[in-house]
């Protein structure tokens, strides 16, 4: 019996050590190409800036300091950098009332299609999933069709005589708004209706039955049921939004700047690439946190329902 047990744990290592082989190759790749990138800004941002770009390799602390204060040039005293902090806030605020106006769109949208017979689902996904097959700067183009001074927008307005003017819309948070919501909306109602298209209507029905009326059963019965997808959207309008360029720079112009044109800005005209690479890192810990958020919020749902 002893050495049945030896020779099987002994097969057991051999089949571990085989199948840690077979994945060195696939291992190795996401090491270079993803943890090795990482690797490369984390140190980049520890470095001292060059004259024209690039970096000096001799340690400096600067740029992780310069996130979130500014030295003045003439006593070297610190203070607050309100232009960053005024970008990291307009990123976290527009970011967060982006994924409330997907989930507040994308939550009716979403049950419509769930709710559809079965045959017509896969055509209502169909029309949803079609911005995705156009790019990211096209779509982006659209939006600034609609909302610019000689926009259709403002050409109907003024000829329905409800304005004399053009309204401003471009170049303002309201247009980034405007363009990330319509941008990602589809990542909303995606993972919305596949939390959706589980549940059980007839529990619906049941609350119905207990003269729920339609706000009860949509808050006592719906929204649990669907957390997992609220959550999941969440998430991945949030993300995408928090670091968003090619909106931001098209539709905001140089004048309302997030996070992902802050750091472009470093490694191009600002010429300062640790700065930018300690900016990389601190788009990347946020990015961790509402990842970490995300896990708790759905390990508690898992428990809960499994309970």
């Amino acid at each position: 019996m002893a050495n049945a047990a030896e020779i099987a744990r002994q097969a057991e290592a051999r089949d571990i050590r085989g199948r840690w082989l077979l994945s060195l190759p696939a291992l190795t790749i996401i090491a270079l190409a993803s943890i090795g990138p990482l690797v490369i800004v984390f140190v980049y941002s520890f470095l001292t800036p060059g004259s024209y770009g690039d970096v000096i390799w001799k340690f400096s602390p600067d740029a992780w300091i310069s996130v979130v204060l500014k030295r003045d040039i003439f006593d070297n005293t610190l203070s607050l950098a309100d232009a960053h902090l005024s970008i990291f806030w307009r990123s976290v605020r527009l970011s967060l009332i982006t994924t409330l106006l997907a989930l507040f769109l994308g939550f009716p949208t979403a049950y419509f299609i769930a709710t559809r017979p079965a045959r017509t689902r896969e055509v209502w996904l169909f029309l949803i999933t079609i911005p995705f097959w156009t790019n990211l700067l096209i779509r982006t183009f659209a939006i600034q069709e609609l909302i610019r001074n000689e926009g259709i927008i403002n050409n109907l307005l003024i000829r329905a005589g409800l304005i004399g003017e053009p309204l401003q819309m471009m170049f303002t948070d309201f247009a980034i708004l405007l363009g990330m919501a319509y941008v990602y909306f589809p990542l909303m109602v995606l993972p919305l209706y596949a939390s959706m298209e589980k549940i059980d209507f007839r529990l619906v029905e049941a609350g119905y039955d207990l003269y729920a009326d339609r706000w009860q059963v949509l808050r006592r019965v719906i929204v649990p049921l669907t957390k997992p997808g609220i959550v999941a959207g969440s998430i991945l309008v949030f993300i995408p939004t928090l670091g968003a360029y090619v909106t931001p720079r098209v539709l905001g112009g140089g004048r309302n700047l997030m996070l992902g044109n802050l750091i472009d800005l470093q490694f191009g005209q600002g010429r300062n690439w640790p700065l930018g690479a300690s900016l990389s890192m601190t788009l990347l810990a946020i990015v961790l946190l509402a990842l970490m958020v995300y896990v708790r919020f759905a390990g508690r749902n898992g428990g809960s329902h499994h309970g």
